[in-house]
């Protein structure tokens, strides 16, 4: 047997080797990454940049260094603002996070009008999201809205939805699931389609209940879009902003108030952009460690 030494090749030399192999994906993803750079991991760069100086409306003016982070923290809006946005989060959880895979569910099981009840499903995320905020702000109106005019048929007394402080993180979430629960809804019927029949025809041969079919087969089945949707809902929600700034602006009292709200007020109202890009790079450090916790539970549960 002949052995073959020597050294290994720098690592450029490798780099460029992958490279000419892969030379046609590369051209196909140039595009792509570019726009990324520019329009993602550019302004990231610049506004954690921009959070370590002082700032005249929105340029630098004196480096300050992590000043503007301490100023942020000692805020009584902010820390409403972390407490809330852990809130929302929590809240869609409950409310929006089971509804698209049930509405999932029923829609792969439906035989006619498929296509009529899939568009009316997927018909709320069309609506824009300034416009779906108002809508509900209009529903949830103390003394005209509709649904105080529903509940008065019955004898009930208005309720201030968006008024109280204990209902208004709800009502907006509720707002919210109606309006992106349908896209999420179809990328789950998707997954389901994907499904082997034959492990329902087993089932059923077996006894199986549909409660039993649904937590061996369906939820197994599709894991990996229920992984992929639980982080992109974290994510997503965890950055809410125009809703309540729509319909609450913050409010009552700033329990409502978001962390993307909150550096929304520091950057447009109060034209603080080193507080602004402060805030946002607290809520990306959040975004990382949430995912990074939940990726660790998921592979020691599956271990």
């Amino acid at each position: 047997m002949q052995l073959v030494t020597g050294k290994k090749k720098p690592l450029v030399k490798r780099f460029a080797h992958a490279f000419r192999q892969d030379v046609g994906a590369w051209v196909l993803m140039l595009p792509s990454l570019i726009l990324f750079i520019f329009f993602v991991w550019q302004p990231l760069v610049n506004g954690l940049i921009l959070s370590l100086f002082e700032t005249k409306g929105f340029d630098p003016v004196r480096f300050i260094g992590l000043q503007n982070f301490i100023d942020v923290v000692q805020e009584s809006s902010f820390r409403a603002a972390v407490i809330n946005t852990f809130k929302y989060t929590l809240w869609s959880l409950v409310l929006g996070f089971p509804l698209p895979i049930l509405t999932a569910v029923m829609l792969n099981e439906v035989k006619r009008f498929k296509a009529f009840f899939r568009f009316t499903v997927y018909f709320p995320s069309i609506v824009p999201g300034v416009a779906a905020a108002i809508l509900w702000s209009l529903i949830y109106h103390p003394t005209s809205g509709l649904l105080n005019s529903l509940l008065s048929v019955f004898g009930v007394d208005a309720i201030p939805w968006l008024q109280n402080q204990n209902l208004v993180i709800p009502c907006i979430v509720i707002m919210m699931t109606w309006k992106g629960f349908g896209s999420t809804a179809i990328l789950y019927l998707a997954s389901l389609q994907g499904v082997n029949q034959e492990l329902y025809e087993a089932a059923m041969i077996d006894g199986a209940g549909v409660f039993r079919k649904f937590w061996n087969i369906t939820l197994p089945s599709i894991s990996g879009m229920f992984s992929l949707m639980l982080v992109m809902q974290i994510i997503g929600v965890f950055q809410v902003m125009y809703e309540p700034l729509t319909m609450t602006d913050g409010g009552p009292n700033n329990a409502s108030i978001s962390l993307m709200l909150t550096s929304y007020f520091y950057g447009f109202r109060f034209y603080q952009a080193g507080r602004a890009a402060a805030v946002g790079t607290i809520t990306f450090l959040f975004l990382i460690g949430l995912t990074f916790l939940y990726f660790y539970l998921q592979r020691k549960n599956d271990n």
